[in-house]
């Protein structure tokens, strides 16, 4: 691992330095060149087309702008330059991911063929195997679906009926069973499909072609929104799959499934970004536009408040967003130097930072989810019209706290994570809990720090909000032990008040670079952005505290955790209505998201 990035979930326990995280300004001409690629293709191509793709009703049309999205290079980013992709590093990937987020179905798209689609051939095929069907992939000549929920088996995903059985002649697994809501589905060349092999306790991964036959699959379903997103029900009667085309090793299926979720989780996120930027840009034109009492609308304080509101949002999602990515890029370059492969090293990578990429699919889904909502609000009457662009964007946006892991799951899996590592030894969170536990007996030191360094206050702060996670978490695990799984309602708050940690830590590391690297001035309104977080992140880590604190603590226990929630809760306070109006005013003064 590079001497400077911390282990997933370690940020919990540890300080992090700005010089040691990557901030979006620091991409490359280069990069920029891809972005704007990105962006070229989705105002040519995407954009006047949204209408036609909701009401296509039929794969040819998207499949068509994959076609073009190949020509240009756009579904072959993750993939090796030797299989006929760009081989881009994560971060890059992460942009791609981004700009293409902003769109609506053909992002979904585009996003189930480059990851969930491609991706477990990249990691996890064999020489053979990604020979045969990398190039195809990266040009977009075959495009793929990612085929593991079932009627019965969403969240629980290893719990899929759908059986492959081993031909008398050992050459073939005949596949049956039944799949539901496959993305790309009824124009997919390439099927990553998982089963169970005889009485086998996990799934195994196959690659299925579609002309081996016995496919078939219902007609699109209709959706609340993504409405041009080709989505099935997909059936394996008897389809007969050449026993070269398992993909790693029986029973890995599930382990696949569950690392190629990583990668989508953190993609969804910065397309959630991306998605994001191009609502509040119509919120900001349309806030100038319209008036109201002789005046446009967005002189009020109350629209300014939704538009800076949502633009820090963004602002913090992305930032995070881009740190975990060089996290993960670090990692890959540290091992891939000490000699693993490189398809290792990104799996290994991503799974090392499987606790942010929740963490992130989480905050992401719901910043966009935000977003879209008071974009409605600012276009009042005109956002509830089909005409308008907020209607889209809000019934597209409501997906993706669905999609690779509910909301629910992916908040319980960031406690369950942080504690099998702790018991594993590879997270020390037993001597800082108890180091906390300690600090809440001991009496409060009170007077204003001297100490001189950037954002003193502030970091102290998020570090309080570290203790509060890690005090709550400490006592749920004394008091439940190996029944704490049970309790899901203190998993989600203690999730996130970890999230309200990672991504207010993620702002202020951002500013102090951009400081660093601009100067003061230049980052002042990002500096209020930052702020202006933190002030909602303490307050809402106080609210999910007390809730967490209330429903397991009694007596004496209940008075010292809350007071001790009460310490670690406290912050100066912040003129907030007057830095969103600063955020607010500059965008307005622009008609565009600047940031």
């Amino acid at each position: 691992m590079s001497s400077v990035s911390l282990k997933g979930g370690e940020f919990l326990i540890k300080e992090t330095d700005a010089s040691q995280i990557f901030i979006p300004e620091e991409f490359s001409e280069e990069q920029q060149m891809i972005a704007e690629t990105c962006r070229d293709f989705l105002k040519a191509e995407i954009h006047p087309r949204l209408d036609e793709i909701d009401k296509a009703g039929s794969p040819e049309l998207i499949s068509s702008l994959m076609d073009k999205a190949g020509e240009l290079g756009l579904l072959g980013t993750a993939v090796p330059e030797e299989y006929g992709g760009f081989g881009m590093n994560f971060n890059t990937s992460m942009l791609v991911a981004e700009v293409l987020g902003a769109g609506h179905s053909f992002s979904v798209a585009q996003s189930a063929h480059t990851g969930i689609g491609t991706l477990p051939i990249v990691y996890y095929g064999n020489e053979e195997q990604k020979a045969k069907y990398l190039p195809k992939l990266a040009s977009g000549e075959w495009k793929a679906a990612y085929c593991l929920t079932e009627p019965d088996s969403g969240s629980d995903a290893n719990s899929g009926k759908t059986k492959a059985e081993l031909t008398d002649d050992g050459k073939f697994y005949k596949i049956n069973g039944q799949k539901m809501w496959i993305t790309n589905g009824g124009f997919a060349d390439i099927f990553i499909v998982f089963a169970k092999i005889e009485d086998d306790k996990n799934l195994t991964a196959f690659i299925v072609e579609k002309s081996f036959g016995g496919i078939t699959m219902n007609e699109p379903e209709h959706k609340m929104g993504i409405k041009g997103s080709d989505t099935r029900q997909i059936f394996f009667n008897d389809c007969m799959v050449p026993v070269e085309n398992m993909l790693s090793k029986r029973e890995n299926g599930f382990k696949i499934a569950v690392n190629i979720l990583n990668v989508g989780r953190i993609k969804l996120a910065v397309a959630a970004v991306g998605g994001s930027k191009g609502v509040i840009n119509h919120a900001i034109n349309y806030a100038n536009e319209r008036k109201q009492f002789g005046i446009s609308i967005g002189r009020f304080g109350a629209i300014k408040h939704k538009l800076a509101e949502m633009a820090i949002r963004i602002w913090t999602t992305e930032t995070a967003c881009y740190r975990a990515g060089q996290n993960i890029d670090d990692l890959i370059d540290s091992l891939t130097a000490s000699g693993m492969s490189d398809a290792d090293a990104k799996l290994k990578a991503l799974e090392q930072y499987a606790i942010e990429c929740a963490i992130l699919k989480v905050n992401g889904s719901e910043t966009l989810d935000y977003v879209a909502d008071e974009g409605v609000q600012v276009y009042g009457g005109m956002g509830y019209s089909a005409d308008a662009p907020m209607d889209r964007a809000y019934r597209d946006s409501r997906i993706n706290r669905i999609f690779e892991g509910t909301n629910e799951i992916n908040r319980m899996l960031v406690l369950d994570m942080l504690l099998k590592r702790a018991m594993k030894g590879e997270l020390d969170l037993l001597g800082p809990a108890t180091a906390v536990g300690k600090e809440i007996l001991s009496i409060p030191e009170f007077g204003m720090s001297d100490d001189e360094e950037l954002f003193a206050a502030e970091k102290k702060a998020i570090k309080n909000l570290k203790k509060t996670a890690l005090m709550i978490a400490g006592s749920a695990v004394q008091k439940f032990m190996m029944k704490l799984s049970h309790e899901q309602e203190i998993l989600m708050n203690v999730a996130d008040i970890i999230t309200e940690a990672y991504i207010a830590e993620s702002a202020f590391l951002r500013v102090e670079k951009l400081i660093r690297l601009k100067g003061e001035e230049a980052a002042s309104l990002q500096k209020d952005i930052a702020q202006v977080y933190l002030q909602n992140a303490v307050a809402k880590a106080s609210m999910a505290g007390r809730e967490a604190i209330s429903a397991f603590a009694e007596g004496d226990e209940l008075r010292v955790m809350l007071m001790g929630l009460k310490r670690f809760t406290k912050i100066e306070p912040l003129n907030t209505k007057d830095a969103r109006r600063r955020i607010a005013d500059a965008m307005l003064a622009e008609n565009k998201y600047i940031f």
